[in-house]
């Protein structure tokens, strides 16, 4: 039985579709599956932003098949791991959860880079140039250290 991780943004066409893709590279397909989600309703069924299909592109990653979805309760009984982009996403997140065990299954993912700081990874959408670039860069940072973890725990 596989490791389910899932990846939460608010869109799902821009940070999620990547942290799911890098983490999906980091580890064995026939042990963990990543997938990826985002709390709004506005992008379901879309393909993933040009600018997140690009940068992936850059290094070797295929994330133009993923297609974007909502986040429901029904994920806290699908998934094991669930991380979120930013706080903003972990409140409606949590907001969703019925119990503790669900709660503890959501982390902010930056915190696998700077603990107990809950820092964002920022929305990249309306941002600066290299928006992309930098998210890309800090998302396969943590996503080291989530490999790296789970692998460990779950060989």
């Amino acid at each position: 039985m596989s490791v389910k991780i899932l990846m939460v943004c608010l869109g799902n066409i821009c940070r999620s579709p990547l942290a799911e893709g890098i983490l999906a590279s980091k580890l064995p397909q026939d042990k963990f599956t990543v997938d990826s989600a985002g709390t709004g309703s506005w992008h379901i069924g879309k393909s993933p932003d040009s600018r997140s299909i690009a940068i992936a592109k850059k290094y070797l990653l295929d994330i133009s098949n993923q297609k974007g979805r909502q986040f429901t309760t029904a994920d806290f009984d699908t998934f094991d791991y669930i991380y979120v982009m930013d706080n903003s996403n972990y409140d409606d997140v949590i907001d969703l959860a019925k119990n503790e065990t669900q709660k503890a299954k959501v982390q902010i993912i930056l915190n696998e880079l700077y603990p107990n700081e809950n820092v964002d990874v920022p929305d990249p959408y309306y941002g600066i140039e290299n928006g992309f670039e930098m998210v890309y860069q800090m998302l396969d940072q943590a996503c080291d250290n989530i490999a790296a973890k789970l692998k460990a725990k779950h060989r």
